[in-house]
C-alpha cells in the first residue's frame, strides 16, 4: 500500500470523526492457486494474498458505540451499540465488519468496548477474491492491536469466518481469512484446513520468467446464496454417507470404492469425485513448486478447472471462455477460482506472452457480447499488517 493512500485514509478518518486515528491497518484479498471448495470439508488449499487490500484506520471507544464508514458504500457513518449487534439483525456492508466486533466479544473479549472505524478498498467486490474476509481480517487486527488481546493470525481467521458464518450468514470455509491473516510475500500458503497447520512454499513466478494473470469475468456473485450453501450441504450429506468426519477423510486411492459405496446418489458423487481428486490436486502442486517443476502445474491448474466445471458445477460461460481462450493462445493452465457463480480465473503464461493472450481473451469476451473483463498480474504479497 502507498504512504499515498496512508495518509488519505487517516485524513478521510480525521475528517468523518474530529479526530486522528490510532492507527491504520491493511489487508489483503486472495487468489487460491489451487484447493477450490476443500476447506469446508477440512482439506488442502493452496492461497496467496494480493497487492489489493481493504485499510482501516481505527480508534478505540469506551462507550460501547461503534461507528463505520467507507468510502466505497453510498452514505454516511452507521452508528451501532455493541449490546444490539445479534447475527442476521444486519444485512447491509456494515455486517462483516459489526460480525467480527460481536464474534470477538462472544469469545469472551469484552476489553472491546467500542471503535470508530473508516475503509476503503482496492480489492474487486464479486469477482472471488475474497474482499469480505479482507474486511474482516483488517478490523480484527486492528481491535486486536489496539485493546492487546494477543490473538495470533490463525486464531483472528476462525474469528473472522465464524462472523461470516454465523452473523453474515454465509457458509464459507476457513481458507480466506486466513489466507489475508498469514500469507507471506513472495510465497504460497499450503494450509490444512482440518488442524491449520501453515508451509509457506516459494512463489516466485518472475524469477522464472513466468506469470499469473487473474482475470475478472465482472460477472458478480454472493457466497450467502443458495447455490453456495447446497454444495456445501452436499458434501456433508456424502461424508455421512460414507461414515467420515469428512470428505478429507477419503484417500485419493480409495475414492473409486467410496463412489461404489454411493450407489446411484449421483449428484453427491460428483461433489465427492471434485473434493477427493482436488485434494490430491493440492499436494501435487506442493511437491511440484517444492521441486523447481513450476511450469508442470499448469495442467493441474487445468484439471481441477475441469472438475469445478463438470463435477462440482459452479463454472459459468465467462469462466469457460477465459480458461479455453487462454489455453488455445499458448498459455501454460488456467481455471476459475473462488467460490464460483462468476468471478475470475487465474491463467498461467509465459511472461512473453502477456499481451498476446490478454488480448486474445478480450477479444473472445467482445466477440461473445459479455462485458469486458479484467485482467491484472497477481504477485504473491504480505498479508494483514499495521501499516502506521
Amino acid at each position: 500500500m502507498s504512504e499515498a493512500v496512508e495518509v488519505t485514509v487517516a485524513e478521510r478518518f480525521e475528517e468523518l470523526y474530529g479526530a486522528e486515528p490510532e492507527g491504520v491497518w491493511a489487508a489483503p484479498g486472495r487468489v487460491n492457486l489451487i484447493g477450490e471448495h476443500t476447506d469446508y470439508n477440512d482439506g488442502f488449499v493452496m492461497p496467496f494474498a494480493l497487492p489489493h487490500t481493504t485499510v482501516a484506520a481505527v480508534s478505540r471507544r469506551t462507550d460501547g458505540r461503534l461507528r463505520l464508514h467507507s468510502d466505497d458504500v453510498e452514505g454516511g457513518v452507521v452508528e451501532l451499540s455493541l449490546d444490539g449487534l445479534t447475527p442476521e439483525a444486519d444485512r447491509a456492508w456494515t455486517a462483516y465488519p459489526s460480525g467480527v466486533v460481536w464474534a470477538l466479544r462472544e469469545a469472551g473479549h469484552t476489553a472491546v468496548t467500542g471503535a470508530d472505524i473508516h475503509l476503503t478498498s482496492t480489492v474487486p467486490t464479486g469477482a472471488g477474491l475474497s474482499s469480505s474476509a479482507a474486511l474482516e481480517v483488517v478490523v480484527a487486527l486492528a481491535l486486536n492491536d489496539l485493546f492487546s488481546l494477543g490473538l495470533k493470525g490463525w486464531q483472528l481467521a476462525r474469528l473472522c469466518q465464524r462472523a461470516e458464518n454465523v452473523y453474515v450468514g454465509a457458509p464459507t470455509g476457513i481458507m480466506d481469512q486466513t489466507a489475508s491473516a498469514c500469507c507471506e510475500a513472495g510465497h504460497a500458503l499450503f494450509l490444512d484446513t482440518r488442524d491449520l497447520s501453515q508451509r509457506q512454499i516459494p512463489f516466485d513466478l518472475a524469477a522464472e520468467g513466468m506469470r499469473l494473470l487473474v482475470v475478472d469475468t465482472q460477472v458478480k456473485h454472493s457466497h450467502s446464496e443458495g447455490e453456495y450453501g447446497k454444495r456445501r450441504a452436499g458434501c456433508e450429506k456424502g461424508a455421512a454417507l460414507l461414515g467420515v468426519d469428512a470428505l478429507r477423510d477419503i484417500a485419493y486411492d480409495e475414492l473409486d470404492a467410496a463412489l461404489d459405496r454411493l450407489g446411484d446418489e449421483e449428484e453427491v458423487r460428483r461433489l465427492v469425485r471434485h473434493i477427493v481428486t482436488e485434494n490430491h490436486r493440492v499436494e501435487r502442486v506442493v511437491s511440484l513448486l517444492e521441486s523447481g517443476e513450476t511450469r508442470a502445474i499448469g495442467p493441474v491448474l487445468v484439471e481441477g478447472h475441469a472438475s469445478l466445471r463438470d463435477d462440482f458445477r459452479i463454472s459459468c460461460p465467462e469462466l469457460d471462455l477465459v480458461v479455453d481462450t487462454a489455453l488455445t493462445a499458448g498459455a501454460l493452465g488456467a481455471r476459475m477460482t473462488g467460490g464460483g457463480f462468476g468471478g475470475s480465473a487465474i491463467v498461467l503464461i509465459d511472461a512473453t506472452d502477456t499481451d498476446t493472450i490478454t488480448k486474445a481473451i478480450q477479444e473472445a469476451f467482445a466477440a461473445a457480447g459479455f462485458t469486458a473483463p479484467r485482467v491484472f498480474a497477481a504477485v504473491p504479497s504480505a498479508g494483514a499488517r499495521r501499516v502506521s
